[in-house]
């Protein structure tokens, strides 16, 4: 079984729209969550994002979630949004240092994924198009 960890700052946009793109496209053999590394426990995923998941045919039941040493161990990858989130993962957790990157980085790009928070849904929708050929291109490098 794979482990894959999403995250970004407030675990409210980025990271739990790839964690469902994720796991509407996975299958059995691969489990995800996602976490922020500045998140409150408890709060759902913005109205954006959960729009943008409804119109792409996904549903989403998220509480985010503040990043902890139990996902740490619990993942087999973790993918930032964004290079400062991966060096604060590496700060805080450096025995993460071999399954911790940046999503565009571990699919042979680089840069960071757009944040829309606060924006409006128009936003939300291009972070949407951005995640998810992103998404596409992580799971066919899982399955090899």
């Amino acid at each position: 079984m794979i482990h894959v960890l999403f995250v970004c700052t407030g675990n409210t946009c980025r990271s739990p729209m790839a964690e469902v793109i994720l796991r509407n496209k996975s299958g059995e053999n691969i489990e995800v969550k996602s976490a922020g590394i500045f998140a409150g426990n408890g709060s759902p995923a913005s109205a954006n994002t959960a729009q943008v998941l409804q119109e792409n045919g996904m549903e989403c039941q998220h509480s985010s979630s503040i990043l902890t040493q139990d996902h740490i161990e619990w993942a087999t990858y973790i993918f930032t949004m964004t290079s400062h989130h991966k060096q604060a993962i590496l700060h805080s957790f450096p025995e993460a240092h071999d399954k911790v990157f940046t999503l565009k980085e571990y699919v042979d790009g680089n840069g960071d994924v757009s944040d829309p928070f606060g924006g409006p849904v128009e936003i939300y929708r291009e972070t949407y198009a951005e995640l998810e050929p992103l998404i596409d291109q992580v799971l066919s490098k899982l399955k090899r």
